[in-house]
This record gives structure tokens, sequence and C-alpha cells, in this order.
């Protein structure tokens, strides 16, 4: 259920983005255990002055592969987050080579009555699920 949206900039190919998104897939399957079944990916890409990610003072060198990644999920215990957000940054790195430093994530929590699956219900209230 929890509803990935990626910020990139223009220049990955297909096939480098279809291996991004099943890579954050798989990590957000293991660290939140939801079902493998249980994906909502969007990919919004931008020219490259279009996004603007410094590094707040810590140091970070930000490139072109920059990914800013918007979670929207139910609330989840810190421990899943923390697991979530290491096992993003080592998967993104090992399978895609992207920099740890080239990944920022935001987690905004909603509750079961902001969502609706389709067909004007909102299923986690109804039951459905």
């Amino acid at each position: 259920m929890p509803l990935l949206k990626f910020d990139l900039i223009q220049g990955r190919s297909e096939e480098q983005l279809k291996t991004l998104l099943d890579t954050a897939h798989e990590a957000m399957v293991q660290a939140f255990q939801v079902p493998h079944s249980d994906r909502y990916q969007c990919v919004a890409q931008h020219r490259p002055g279009e996004i603007v990610v410094e590094d707040t003072g810590l140091g970070y060198s930000r490139s072109r592969q920059v990914v800013l990644l918007t979670v929207v999920s139910r609330p989840r215990p810190q421990v899943q987050k923390a697991a979530f957000y290491r096992l993003l940054a080592e998967r993104l790195q090992a399978v895609c080579g992207l920099s740890p430093d080239d990944l920022i994530v935001s987690l905004v929590e909603n509750t079961d009555a902001d969502w609706s699956f389709g067909r004007g219900r909102a299923q986690f209230l109804t039951g459905e699920l």
C-alpha cells in the first residue's frame, strides 16, 4: 500500500528505471513487511535545473543521478523506517550503482481513511483490505 513517488533528472533508460523501481520495491517489501503484490510507484522526470537538492550542511556530494523519493504510507514504526532507509541505500548502490549521497527519502504518513484504491470506496474502512 505504500505509494512511492520518484523525482529524477531526465536521462535514465527504460531498463535503468525498471531496475531502480524493482530494487526500491524489494527494499520496501522487506522493510515494511507488505505483500509483494502491494506495488504503487510513479516517476516524474525533470530537466536538470528543475530539481535543487543541496546537502543541508552534511557534506554530501549530489550528482545528476539524484533520486528524490517520497513515500506515502500508513504510520510505520521507527525501526521499519530505519530499515527501509538502510536497505534502500544499500540495494540501490549495489544494484544500480547509486551513491548513497544521491538518495533523499521523505516518508509522509496518512491513515486508512486517506486511501481509495478504486470504485469510489475506502477499502481499508469497508474491510475489503
